[in-house]
């Protein structure tokens, strides 16, 4: 029987960790560290599943009074004896999550914040039973406790709270709100944006601003707001991006602690495909893996040895920054995607402050400044990391951290491809999929470096060289799905292997194979020849002989950067 702890997969609850014995990367001693470099308020910005939630159960789990200290048995944080003394089960905690803040409308968004409040509201229920506390005290707190209560109340009930703790307690209350930027981002999308920030800011000033209740808050998100939008008001208010070489190492896993999870799950061989894939983010001046990559790579690999690596991060959220990114990309823009992509790095200015209103570029009196907040946007969230910046701390060299990210970033280039350029023009697009199926290889080509010279290319540097062939590969299977009377397989089984793209028209007896070479030293005949031999060799026609196709087309596709040679036999 396997004795080895299992995964915390999804877990991002502290204590169920230890209490379910499962496997953890001590982050402890952000506990001493938030002590030693103590502020009033402490907001740390970091990009989705790089364990705040984790971390902030931790310090609730630490700090607050009634709970089991043994859940920190042989962590770091213990051998810290002084300061567990007098920290360790010591504070009131209030904890909230704004993560599932969210409605089409902004009522529907304050209803469900108002549930949110009364889950935290309703953790406090010996609160009624309090001597301490007037019937004017237990008159407020029973107010909390529906979840239909006002906006008004809403903006002042974590002070409310912190005040009964107090005086329950005699003692200052920590205060801990997690995803506090994601009501933000859905009234973003959702059209309430003005009306949530003032609501959120109210919320804020009232919790924040002189609480004289409050000893401690600790805040997270994934985007600094700017703080004349949020947070106007707060002098005591500190704030640690993934720029600062303080807390660096707590959020994200260290190769050091990577190779110790590898090792202990008997995988210390996947350490360079894990590195590949899931590492290469700077925060400080520490690299960091994203942890939920890590963790259900690893996962995937104790039941299956030979499962592949896979873009796990995508599903955790959507990925429309990059969409918009896209969208409104001018030909400047293009060739700086195009260079990021190719393992490249370009020069932007950042402004790690910003307003979800700074994003909008369609809406945006200045959208060319509305355009380069988008730069700024996808550092912060994680699809950009920094490699250098400049003396002045405003230019950051940026590139794609990873290939999962590279990946996510050739994913949404061919969407937007098919849905502006092969399915906005039809005719044009049906032109070219008619020049397929007649043999016309002279029009096909031609209208092929049409597309390459108009979409984003991947070009020839630092990228695998098959994920260059299956870019091409993948637009042209795009192109070529765009008409519906025919049938198109990718990677269609036929002969001894598998063509790049088989297509059958029954209503006109004819087939086609294709073949995608990448020519990586330039040499486009050589490229066609190439992929012509392949498709003889491996008989790849075989099943469009066996499914009765009356003429077949075979084409040898060669491609690089951003032009293609077509070359083309009838059978």
């Amino acid at each position: 029987m396997d004795n080895r702890k299992r995964l915390p997969i999804g877990v991002d609850n502290f204590e169920k960790i230890y209490q379910e014995r499962l496997y953890y990367v001590d982050k402890t001693s952000f506990i001493k560290e938030l002590l030693v470099n103590w502020s009033e308020v402490s907001l740390f910005t970091r990009p989705r599943r790089f364990g705040k939630s984790l971390n902030m159960s931790m310090l609730r789990a630490f700090f607050e009074v009634g709970r089991d200290a043994s859940v920190f048995d042989g962590l770091a944080i213990l051998e810290e004896k002084e300061l567990c003394e007098k920290y360790m089960g010591r504070f009131p905690v209030i904890f909230i999550s704004l993560k599932d803040v969210d409605g089409f409308t902004y009522e529907d968004a304050i209803e469900s914040m108002g549930f949110m409040i009364e889950e935290a509201a309703r953790r406090l229920q010996f609160l009624l039973e309090s001597p301490k506390l007037s019937m004017n005290d237990k008159k407020a707190y029973t107010q909390l406790l529906d979840g239909n209560i006002t906006p008004g109340n809403q903006r002042r009930s974590l002070k409310t709270l912190s005040e009964l703790l107090y005086k329950h307690y005699d003692q200052k209350v920590i205060i801990l709100i997690d995803e506090y930027d994601v009501p933000l981002d859905k009234a973003h999308v959702n059209g309430y944006y003005p009306q949530m920030v003032s609501h959120i800011r109210s919320f804020f000033g009232n919790t924040l601003k002189t609480n004289e209740y409050m000893f401690m808050a600790v805040i997270t998100g994934c985007l600094r707001v700017a703080k004349e939008s949020i947070f106007t008001g707060l002098n005591n208010f500190k704030v640690h991006t993934i720029t600062d070489r303080i807390y660096e190492e707590y959020f994200g896993f260290t190769d050091n602690e990577v190779k110790d999870m590898l090792s202990y799950y008997g995988l210390s061989n996947l350490h360079e495909t894990v590195k590949q894939w899931y590492d290469g983010y700077h925060f400080g001046c520490q690299n960091v893996y994203c942890p939920w990559d890590v963790i259900n790579y690893v996962g995937d690999h104790l039941f299956d040895m030979e499962a592949p690596a896979k873009m796990y991060w995508i599903n955790t959220s959507g990925n429309a920054i990059v969409r918009q990114l896209l969208q409104y990309a001018d030909e400047s823009m293009k060739k700086e995607i195009e260079q990021l992509v190719a393992g490249e790095a370009v020069i932007k200015e950042i402004r790690q402050e910003l307003t979800y209103a700074d994003l909008d570029v369609g809406a945006a009196k200045d959208s060319e400044s509305a355009r380069l907040n988008l730069w700024s946007v996808l550092f912060t969230t994680g699809y950009l990391t920094m490699t250098e910046m400049s003396a002045d701390g405003r230019h950051y060299k940026l590139r794609i951290p990873n290939r999962e990210v590279r990946q996510i970033f050739v994913w949404q280039i061919q969407d937007w491809m098919r849905e502006v350029l092969f399915y906005g023009n039809t005719e044009r697009m049906l032109q070219f999929c008619e020049a397929v199926l007649s043999g016309n290889e002279v029009l096909f080509e031609n209208m092929f470096n049409m597309y390459l010279q108009e979409t984003i290319s991947i070009r020839d540097t630092a990228v695998a060289f098959d994920m260059k062939e299956n870019y091409f590969h993948g637009m042209l299977v795009g192109l070529l799905r765009g008409k519906g009377d025919w049938i198109v397989e990718s990677n269609a089984e036929s002969g001894a292997g598998y063509a790049d793209i088989v297509i059958e028209s029954m209503s006109q007896k004819t087939g086609c194979v294709i073949e995608v070479k990448y020519a990586h030293d330039g040499n486009l005949d050589l490229g066609c020849r190439n992929a012509l031999e392949q498709i003889h060799k491996r008989d790849y026609t075989l099943r469009l002989r066996d499914d009765g196709m009356k003429k077949i087309h075979v084409y040898g596709v060669a491609c690089y950067k951003k032009s293609c040679k077509v070359a083309h036999e009838d059978m």
